[in-house]
């Protein structure tokens, strides 16, 4: 996993020296989260692949003023959004997509099952729930916890009120904790957001 210090390391590369190398790390680390958030909006692998691609072939074009982006993860999630957008107006003449339309594939959750020593089967149960979780809940879940972004940035992403995105993150914090029988509020889990 590369640390945030290590992505604006490689994004100062890419903008002051040009780096490939560092460009291609920045593109192998983003790429499959990307994909996936694409494909909430566009329910084809194939198109969502292509937007991940346009937006790296922005960002390389660009790459001159990448310096001048204070939160690169963040950038290219908006970036995503907005090209999935463009490509659903061109392609099916929609304009807007309700955050309730998109649906989300969680492949990891953001338990270290070493360090908390959880077994397979409660691994299980905490995947199980999460995948039953309404589709907006599901998608607000990821972005804050898979991919680290905080609530202020999930709302400006998706468009809505950092109070829905908390109530969000309330009402899937409890789903779980019922569903896999722990008050996840008082158990010191790394599910609460700071």
């Amino acid at each position: 996993m590369i640390s945030d210090n290590d992505i604006l390391v490689l994004q100062q590369a890419v903008a002051f020296r040009n780096d490939q190398e560092a460009y291609n790390k920045l593109f192998l680390h983003f790429y499959p989260s990307l994909k996936e958030f694409a494909y909430t909006f566009l329910k084809s692998k194939a198109l969502s692949d292509e937007v991940v691609s346009d937006v790296f072939i922005k960002i390389w074009q660009k790459r001159n003023t990448l310096h001048t982006i204070s939160n690169i993860r963040l950038y290219l999630f908006t970036s995503t959004r907005n090209t999935a957008f463009n490509y659903l107006k061109k392609q099916q003449g929609l304009q807007n997509l309700p955050v309730e339309d998109y649906w989300v594939e969680l492949k990891s959750i953001y338990f270290n099952p070493e360090s908390l020593m959880i077994t397979e089967e409660m691994i299980e149960r905490i995947q199980k729930a999460i995948q039953q979780l309404p589709a907006r809940c599901r998608l607000i879940f990821k972005l804050v916890k898979e991919e680290g972004l905080k609530y202020r940035e999930v709302a400006e992403l998706l468009e809505i009120s950092v109070k829905t995105v908390e109530n969000q993150m309330s009402l899937a914090l409890k789903k779980l904790g019922n569903s896999i029988n722990f008050d996840i509020t008082r158990s010191g889990s790394p599910l609460k957001h700071a």
